[in-house]
């Protein structure tokens, strides 16, 4: 089980095992930092990949939320600080209203209602329902006081949904201001979800220019190209990294998880184990722990490492999904009640902590349909795939359960989603676009880019 793309840029500082929410560094009072959910977060544990032991288990949950949602977490959502103009939406979230579609042509009350449009926006967005965020975004545009904060919100929104053309469009056009590095990450975030590495190098070094030692630039911009089979261009972006912050175990954990998914196994347990050297009896060593264990099939580890973890406090996410997924893999089911109602627990805590990572989603619907609550698995199943469409882990199970909910036609059309992702990750491998396309072994610390 890999801790995935947006992971590992969600790690943050944790008081009695609760993360505690860290402002992006320079944040002025006109945007303050927002934090989706606890926390900054760990790349890696991104693609569940819950049904089928894959060839790497370090892929198991390789795809965790989009950009956008560990921009959120990681401080970078912007909403303008008028907090007497905060709805409900901004404390228990986003109240009823009409759609926004419904209401672009009816502005009688101005600025006002595109404020509040702003404001349920931002709230949907914190929650990583960016397809509900859009329409108001768009309905609030040349309307609000912050025009900076609506736009690239709406950017981080196109990312996080993989409209990543339209965001291109948005964040190439923005003036930074005084937020330039942060544009620069979110561009190079698209621009590598789109595979435009030369245009992506470009905006990493631009970015990584304007403030070096902004982790979460590395661990983002990396993360983007794991999910992306761009595996090269991530270890040429940790390069640049940790030239700048040589000690940064979120970077050796993130460099651990690329060394994984190109087969070097010794140089990825190096990087774990260097992890947990740097930050003894912390959440990111647990983590790595976990997945290291979980790279070398040793499942009871897993389950003994993520549990030492939570009772020491660390009530992160990742451990939390980690430790379901080993307990189903150890052969939890509802005939060992113990271990399978420890499974449901964790995994429903991991969705509640963090409601846009899909792994979690996935293993818990799982555990749903092994105990007959068919309609609460396609209903997290589902969530899974619409946080991301291209985690094939989710597919077998949902088309399981539409199979047995009478559904057939549903079934039919995860199978079928399910051989196309199959049919262009091999396509993927046997191209120069990705996999170990240029990938020669050690790295040198070279920053030109791999070829193209």
């Amino acid at each position: 089980m890999e801790v995935g793309r947006r992971e590992l840029n969600r790690f943050g500082g944790t008081t009695n095992g609760q993360h505690t929410p860290r402002a992006n560094p320079g944040t002025d009072s006109q945007f303050p930092a927002n934090c989706a959910g606890n926390s900054v977060s760990v790349p890696g544990l991104r693609r569940s990949s819950t049904h089928v032991l894959p060839k790497r288990l370090s892929t198991l949950a390789r795809r965790g939320t989009r950009v956008a949602l560990a921009l959120a977490a990681a401080g970078v959502l912007f909403a303008p600080c008028a907090h007497s103009q905060q709805s409900g939406a901004g404390r228990g979230g986003p109240q009823q209203t009409a759609p926004a579609e419904s209401r672009l042509a009816d502005r009688d009350d101005g600025r006002s209602q595109a404020e509040s449009d702003l404001q349920m926006a931002i709230a949907f967005t914190r929650r990583g329902e960016f397809q509900r965020a859009i329409p108001l975004f768009l309905a609030a545009r040349g309307r609000v006081a912050v025009p900076f904060a609506l736009e690239f919100n709406l950017a981080l929104c196109y990312v996080g949904t993989r409209q990543f053309p339209q965001a291109i469009r948005i964040l190439s056009q923005m003036d930074g201001g005084k937020r330039p590095g942060d544009v620069k990450n979110l561009l190079a975030q698209a621009l590598v979800g789109d595979h435009q590495q030369e245009a992506a190098w470009k905006a990493l070094q631009e970015a990584a220019e304007i403030s070096p030692g902004n982790e979460k630039l590395y661990l983002l911009v990396s993360q983007a190209c794991l999910d992306e089979g761009l595996y090269d261009l991530g270890l040429h972006v940790l390069d640049v990294g940790m030239r700048n912050l040589p000690d940064s175990p979120r970077l050796h954990f993130q460099r651990g998880l690329m060394y994984s998914q190109l087969d070097e196994a010794d140089l990825a347990n190096g990087e774990f184990q260097l992890v947990q050297k740097l930050a003894p009896q912390s959440d990111i060593a647990y983590i790595a722990a976990a997945q290291q264990a979980f790279q070398s099939g040793q499942v009871q580890d897993v389950i003994r490492t993520a549990r030492e973890g939570i009772r020491a406090g660390f009530t992160h996410y990742l451990l939390l999904t980690m430790l379901g997924e080993a307990l189903l893999r150890a052969g939890a089911t509802p005939a060992t009640p113990p271990e399978f109602r420890e499974a449901q627990e964790v995994l429903e805590k991991a969705v509640v902590e963090r409601p846009g990572y899909s792994s979690a989603h996935i293993a818990l619907g799982r555990v749903y349909l092994a105990l007959g609550r068919v309609g609460d698995a396609v209903a997290q199943l589902e969530s899974g795939r619409q946080l991301d469409p291209r985690n094939r882990a989710v597919y077998p199970p949902l088309a399981s359960a539409y199979r047995r909910a009478g559904q057939a036609d549903k079934a039919q059309e995860a199978l079928a989603a399910l051989r196309e992702l199959n049919r262009q990750e091999a396509a993927r491998i046997g191209s120069a676009e990705g996999g170990h396309a240029g990938y020669s072994g050690g790295r040198s610390g070279q920053q030109e880019p791999p070829p193209r």
